[in-house]
């Protein structure tokens, strides 16, 4: 009778957990605009994954005699000095700028909530040297500092994602420290100290499940910014570098023909330009979403 009890029970919580899920993932969707930005978004993200199988041609395929062909039904979006496909280009490039901003919000966002849980929590010196630290690094620019740290390691994927993820963790700390000053004197809390639980138990396992909302909402409007600064830095010759087919480098390499061939130029600034739109949309549902205040 017992395991009975215990299993139904145990049905209900996980319904529950995947309805509550459900209904999140509903509410996330709910607007035409953020209905128009998931669509979108699952189109490159399905181009990404699938650029070997649905581009026509290689990503450093040459054809030198082809070289600078105008959009055509054989090259849609033309070719380069090289000959190579743009089309195919861009879609392999999908991948690049795409993990680009996910990577680099994930690390600053990560980097942001551990400081910003420590400052908030422990509070006294520990929180003085962390927000002084944050105050110090964040009163530098962040495209300043993303080209110092890049010119400093060189170009490269990886140390593209470090340069940026460095710059971007002290608007998370703070913002994370604040809502932990708000939650530090609930009750919740007082019951967990009261039964022995560790600091580390109380701040990850209590404290952070708490004030995570915001932080999602943060880190997801800043793909679309880390995709743009992403494409600044490798339009600088201090991201990614061709020939890697990324598509802030080939927005670099098309500003040499800008004037004989501006489709070199055009289709990566687009395709830059509708994938931010529809990261900003879905980051807009995910705020109204986790938001209380938004909910209808």
């Amino acid at each position: 009778m017992n395991n009975t009890v215990s299993s139904t029970s145990t049905v209900k919580k996980k319904y529950k957990k995947k309805s509550q899920g459900w209904q999140t993932f509903k509410r996330v969707f709910k607007t035409p605009s953020a209905k128009l930005g998931g669509v979108l978004l699952a189109i490159i993200i399905f181009i990404a994954i699938f650029a070997p199988l649905l581009a026509p041609y290689g990503p450093y395929q040459m054809d030198l005699l082809n070289t600078f062909a105008s959009p055509s039904l054989q090259h849609w979006f033309g070719t380069d000095a090289m000959g190579r496909d743009i089309l195919s280009r861009m879609m392999y490039g999908a991948k690049y700028s795409l993990s680009l901003g996910l990577l680099t919000a994930f690390i600053g966002t990560v980097l942001g909530l551990v400081l910003g849980s420590l400052a908030g929590y422990f509070g006294g010196i520990t929180e003085t040297i962390i927000m002084r630290f944050c105050d110090i690094w964040g009163a530098i620019p962040g495209m300043l500092l993303n080209i110092v740290i890049s010119a400093s390691l060189g170009s490269g994927f990886f140390n593209t994602i470090l340069a940026m993820s460095v710059g971007t963790f002290p608007g998370g700390a703070r913002m994370t420290r604040g809502q932990i000053l708000a939650e530090r004197s609930k009750e919740y809390l007082e019951a967990a100290e009261s039964i022995n639980a560790s600091k580390a138990s109380i701040m990850f396992k209590h404290l952070l499940p708490n004030v995570i909302s915001p932080t999602i909402v943060q880190t997801t409007m800043a793909i679309g910014g880390n995709i743009t600064a992403a494409a600044g830095l490798s339009y600088l010759g201090l991201g990614v570098q061709p020939p890697t087919p990324e598509w802030g480098a080939m927005l670099s390499d098309g500003t040499t023909y800008i004037n004989s061939h501006p489709y070199m130029l055009l289709w990566p600034g687009i395709v830059i330009g509708v994938t931010v739109l529809a990261i900003n949309l879905v980051g807009d549902g995910v705020r109204d979403a986790l938001d209380p205040k938004l909910r209808s």
